[in-house]
């Protein structure tokens, strides 16, 4: 439920890799009292995979987000990764009559995220504290559109 599923998409920056991968290793919660429970995909078939063909591939009913370390992650200075909602739909295909409140503000399917923060977003979005919009709009808020959470 609360374990964190990272996908690496790019293989440019090992030491940028490593960087993540150290924060995400690292206890999280009041007092850093919880112990991180991630699982990393860092299979080379998924380089340069794009955010569609992940979700397209991810296939557990239970997954309500997934991280990408894509190239953005990898060149940025906070290591931001992508966080992609495994339940966004595409709303381009409908017919407007019917669904023209949908599609004029549809949800929104990702936001950028800093390692040390994937942990608590997993678990609010998992127990239904915060729902996937919000902290997207938390994200776009912020002046480099990255959510950091204390």
């Amino acid at each position: 439920m609360f374990n964190v599923l990272v996908i690496r998409t790019d293989f440019s920056d090992g030491d940028s890799w490593n960087a993540v991968v150290g924060e995400l290793r690292r206890p999280w919660g009041p007092g850093d009292e919880i112990a991180a429970t991630v699982q990393l995909v860092e299979a080379p078939a998924w380089s340069g995979a794009a955010p569609d063909e992940v979700l397209a591939a991810v296939v557990d009913g239970d997954l309500i987000v997934v991280f990408l370390a894509d190239r953005d992650t990898m060149k940025s200075p906070a290591r931001a990764l992508l966080a992609l909602s495994t339940l966004w739909e595409d709303v381009s295909g409908l017919d407007p009559v019917y669904y023209q409140e949908l599609i004029e503000s549809p949800e929104p399917r990702d936001f950028r995220v800093v390692p040390a923060a994937v942990h608590g977003v997993q678990a609010d979005l998992a127990l239904g504290n915060v729902d996937f919009a919000e902290y997207a709009a938390a994200a776009s808020a912020e002046p480099d559109q990255v959510l950091r959470l204390i």
